[in-house]
C-alpha cells in the first residue's frame, strides 16, 4: 500500500510516499528556517503562506523522486494536530482535496504518533509495545505504545518543552535557530559539571517534568556574566545546559520502564537528535538491560515519512476521516 503523507505543522512543508508503513521510496521537504531565522522564531503567519506556495511542488517533487504517478497512490494522509493552527490547515485542506479528487482513504495522523513511527523506518523489526521519550520543540512526553494506534501518556512537561528551551537559550547567545544543533556543537569537549544548573521535580508526579526554571537559570547566568563583564566559557555552559536538559528525561524515561516492564526504549522528536541526550539513553539502557531503538538523525526532525509510516497502521486500525476532517492546535495523543 502506497500513502502519499503531508506534514506541515510547523516549518517544514514536507510530503513523501511510503509503502507498508516501513520503506520511504520519497521525501521531499522545503525548509523555512532560513526564512524565520531572522525573527529568532517560527512566525506562524509567515509559515502558514510558505507552505501554501511548496506544498503542491513538494508533491510533485515526492512523485518525481519516486518515479510514480498518482494512480500509483493508495491513500493519503496529513498531520491533523498538534502545531500552528495555521500551518496544519494547509496541509489537511490540501490532502483532502487530494484524497477526493484521487478518490483514495484520508488518513488522519497525530504529529507525535507520527514522530514514534519515524523508529519504524529506521528499525524494521520494531513492533509495539515499548515505551517512546517524544522530545521536540513544542511537546515533551514519556508515551508507552501498547499497540501502533493505542497509546498512554504517562508523563509530560507542565510547562516549557524542552526543544524549546535549547531555541531560547541559543537566542540569546546568538548562536542561531533552531537552537538544538548549535547548542549541541558548542557543547563539544565543553564541561558538563561547570555551571550548576537546576533540575526539577513535580510533587505527586515522578514522570512529570518542568523546564521554565531551567530555562530562567540559564538566561540569568548568561545575563549576569554580561552585566559583570566576564566571558562564559561557552562550549560548557552549552554542556552544562544539554546535561541538565538530559537529566530531566533520561531518569524519568527508565523510571517508567521500572513501573511498566517494558524492556524496550525509544526516543523520537527533533531533540532526540542531541548527542548527550543519545548518549545518556545507550548507558542507562545497556545498565538497566533495555533495548534501544533510536530514529536516524535525518528522521528525528518534522518530514512526512514519519506521517506516512504511523498512517499506514492507522489504515489498518480502521481510523479515517472524510471532508469535515478539521485541524487542532493541541490534541492528545491517546485520542
Amino acid at each position: 500500500m502506497i500513502i502519499l503523507s503531508v506534514e506541515s505543522s510547523c516549518d517544514e512543508t514536507a510530503v513523501a510516499l511510503v509503502r507498508d508503513g516501513r520503506e520511504v521510496l520519497a521525501d521531499a521537504i522545503a525548509s523555512q528556517i532560513e526564512m524565520h531565522t531572522i525573527y529568532g522564531g517560527v512566525v506562524p503567519e509567515i509559515a502558514s503562506r510558505k507552505h501554501l506556495e511548496a506544498i503542491s511542488l513538494m508533491a510533485d517533487q515526492a512523485l518525481s523522486q519516486a518515479g510514480l504517478t498518482r494512480s500509483d497512490i493508495d491513500a493519503v494522509a496529513c498531520t491533523y494536530a498538534p502545531g500552528l493552527i495555521g500551518a496544519v490547515l494547509v496541509g489537511v485542506n490540501f490532502a483532502k482535496s487530494v484524497a477526493y479528487g484521487l478518490n483514495v482513504p484520508l488518513i488522519p495522523v497525530h504529529h507525535i504518533r507520527g514522530h514514534i513511527a519515524a523508529n519504524y523506518i529506521t528499525h524494521p523489526d520494531l513492533e509495539p509495545p515499548f515505551l517512546c521519550l517524544c522530545v521536540s520543540g513544542g511537546n515533551t512526553m514519556i508515551v508507552d505504545v501498547e499497540d501502533y494506534t493505542r497509546m498512554t501518556l504517562l508523563g509530560a512537561t507542565r510547562d516549557d518543552a524542552a526543544g524549546e528551551c535549547f531555541d531560547k537559550v541559543a537566542r540569546v547567545l546568538g548562536i542561531g535557530y533552531p537552537g538544538g544543533g548549535p547548542m549541541d556543537r558548542l557543547a563539544q569537549g565543553g564541561d558538563a559539571a561547570k555551571y550548576p544548573l537546576p533540575r526539577s521535580k513535580v510533587d505527586g508526579a515522578p514522570l512529570d517534568m518542568s523546564f521554565s526554571g531551567l530555562k530562567t537559570a540559564a538566561l540569568n547566568t548568561i545575563h549576569n556574566a554580561e552585566q559583570k563583564g566576564e566571558n562564559l566559557d561557552l562550549p560548557s555552559f552549552a554542556a552544562s545546559f544539554g546535561q541538565a536538559v538530559s537529566d530531566e528525561l533520561v531518569p524519568r524515561v527508565m523510571e517508567a520502564a521500572k513501573l511498566t516492564g517494558r524492556t524496550k526504549i525509544a526516543a523520537a522528536g527533533g531533540v532526540s537528535a542531541n548527542s548527550r541526550i543519545r548518549g545518556d539513553l545507550e548507558a542507562a539502557c545497556a545498565k538497566e538491560g533495555c533495548q534501544l531503538y533510536l530514529p536516524e538523525l535525518k528522521l528525528c526532525g518534522d518530514n512526512g515519512a514519519m506521517i506516512g509510516s504511523q498512517a499506514y497502521y492507522e489504515f489498518l486500525a480502521g481510523n479515517l476521516a472524510d471532508s469535515a476532517l478539521n485541524g487542532y492546535a493541541s490534541r492528545p495523543i491517546d485520542r
